[in-house]
């Protein structure tokens, strides 16, 4: 996902700079990307506070328990947990790049108009 989003923002760039770009087409592309990458972030997110709330209960049973064998899967869930904020944040960052791309783009529509 990250390398699909990546070479979308390049593909932005380029289209940007490019006189020739037929903007109302790009605006179409744009406004679909832009719903793809928002519904990948909300799926990212939900999974996130899923591993979030299993990481935290799992940390309570072991405290409240005192069961030992619970460990390697806290430890488990914690590891997973890492990776999945850190593809949320590359998400969420990224996603708010598309509101200032759909921004430019709505200006250089309007600059066509007159």
């Amino acid at each position: 996902m990250k390398k699909y989003f990546l070479e979308y923002l390049a593909f932005l760039d380029k289209s940007m700079a490019d006189p020739n770009t037929d903007f109302a087409r790009l605006m179409k592309i744009h406004k679909e990307k832009t719903r793809y990458f928002q519904h990948e972030r909300f799926v990212h997110l939900f999974v996130m506070i899923l591993f979030a709330l299993c990481t935290v209960a799992t940390f309570l049973i072991i405290v409240v328990t005192e069961t030992v064998l619970l460990i390697p899967l806290a430890l488990l869930l914690l590891c997973l947990l890492i990776p999945y904020i850190s593809h949320y944040y590359f998400l969420e960052n990224n996603t708010q790049k598309l509101y200032k791309y759909y921004d430019a783009i709505c200006e250089k529509l309007e600059s066509e108009d007159l």
